[in-house]
């Protein structure tokens, strides 16, 4: 495809494959590459953490991407990218307001000109308050325009008052127009106010967080740049989730050959232990434990849930009380209940293929990638109607439903949805028709980088 003229330097905190906590590493990693099949010349910067140490600074990815390294030992040689044992470090201010202006400063080092740079997150949010005020007057980065990307409105990078001065921004932005919230600094507020543009993760969340519930305090802040924002749902690596060449499970399949699934389903029963019976429906669960994924929901359900007939598997780390109540509950029923405490990409991808179902009951969720990839795997996905899973799943009770949905945020509602979906699943008619269905989804980054395009267009054009 011939060259667009635009050049973009995409800015993230977490890159896959070179280093990743969850989504936002996906998405960092996918994205461009997307764009560069649509002509935008991109380049990346993440820091260079831990493991990246023993490799120069730079990198490449895609047919011309360039990743630069952003590195200063102090910061990044740690064991943690934000922090250790479920806490942050305490210099995460410091951490990334340096990432954000040695990004600025590699520019003018490397002679990189672009036209526009892509934030993702509280990590990168300094980058458009940096432009309009210590860079303000630079030859080479005025005029740069800025797209900001909310991926979790939930982290927002909010530190104590007396820590304004880590930024190295004049005293005067610490007010209601700036970085102050309600007595202290909140960094991802300056990417809201300052950039030129805004995007969050699905067109869902993007009304959600205009309101209380979901605004976490800058309902207000986003509302007054409601015509400034946009939803653009995530997709996903359709080469790397493609059940018919994944290396990492028992036997390939595809849509014309579905039946393949069944010996994923007895693999990952046998693997975690769980009573090896092909009829019995299993729900795969790989998640953060935490009450934002909807564990405060799920925990009082289980019992009923195994008590239905449904074996489930979970993988995941989290809260110490959902992992504490989870062990319990996985050795109170060993032949039904499979719980992994960890992070394990070889068995995240066995549960995708040998489940028949995957779970999702979310508090909140911006977009989600699992109901994406689990639908290319064929497992059918049962979540709750909320952000990115309102837009990509419909129930199958309707006509071109690909899942099953609940509303309320109830125990018994996530219950009855489950037992809506073993119904169907004991239809087998029914069942091989959703399977086929789910299997050819387009989830693809395809239509979304068209999107993103178009916006880097819309505001390089004002």
């Amino acid at each position: 495809m011939a060259r667009d003229d635009i050049t973009v330097l995409f800015l993230s905190s977490e890159v896959d494959p070179f280093a990743k906590t969850g989504g936002l590493a996906d998405v960092s990693g996918s994205l461009p590459l997307a764009l560069e099949g649509k002509g935008v010349q991109m380049h990346l910067a993440m820091p260079k953490y831990r493991p990246l140490l023993s490799s120069g600074n730079e990198a490449r990815i895609g047919k011309g991407i360039k990743v630069y390294f952003v590195e200063n030992h102090g910061y990044y040689n740690r064991p943690g990218l934000y922090g250790e044992k479920g806490k942050d470090y305490p210099d995460n201010l410091e951490r990334f307001s340096f990432f954000c202006r040695r990004s600025l400063e590699l520019l003018k080092e490397k002679g990189l000109r672009v036209d526009l740079i892509h934030c993702n997150d509280w990590q990168t949010a300094l980058v458009p308050v940096y432009l309009k005020s210590l860079f303000r007057d630079d030859p080479v980065l005025k005029g740069i325009k800025t797209l900001f990307t909310i991926h979790n409105l939930g982290y927002q990078g909010v530190f104590p008052q007396e820590a304004f001065e880590k930024t190295g921004l004049d005293r005067s932005y610490f007010q209601i127009e700036g970085l102050e919230f309600y007595g202290k600094v909140n960094v991802l507020k300056g990417g809201l106010l300052f950039a030129d543009l805004l995007t969050t993760v699905s067109p869902t969340y993007s009304r959600e967080i205009q309101t209380p519930e979901f605004g976490y305090g800058l309902e207000g802040v986003l509302s007054k740049r409601e015509e400034d924002l946009f939803g653009i749902t995530n997709g996903i690596n359709e080469d790397l989730y493609d059940p018919a060449t994944d290396e990492k499970i028992k036997k390939n399949y595809t849509s014309e050959t579905p039946e393949g699934k069944a010996e994923n389903k007895k693999d990952l029963q046998s693997l975690c232990g769980l009573a090896v019976k092909k009829e019995m429906p299993l729900i795969g669960l790989i998640s953060r434990l935490a009450d934002q994924k909807g564990f405060d929901l799920f925990v009082p359900a289980a019992e009923s849930l195994l008590k239905s007939g449904f074996q489930i598997v979970i993988l995941g780390t989290g809260d110490e009380k959902y992992e504490t109540l989870l062990r319990k509950l996985g050795q109170a029923h060993p032949e039904s209940l499979s719980v992994h405490l960890t992070f394990n990409p070889v068995l995240a991808q066995k549960i995708y293929a040998g489940s028949d179902f995957f779970l999702m009951p979310s508090r909140y969720e911006p977009c989600g990638l699992g109901q994406m990839i689990s639908l290319r795997y064929g497992t059918i996905p049962i979540v709750r109607r909320t952000g990115g899973l309102a837009d990509t799943i419909q129930d199958a009770d309707a006509p071109g439903g690909n899942g099953f949905v609940f509303s309320e945020y109830r125990p018994e509602d996530l219950l009855g949805c489950a037992l809506r979906a073993r119904k169907a699943y004991k239809d087998k008619k029914r069942w091989g028709t959703l399977v086929r269905g789910a299997m050819t989804s387009d989830f693809s980054w395809d239509a979304s980088a068209g999107k993103y395009l178009d916006l880097y267009r819309r505001v390089l054009a004002r």
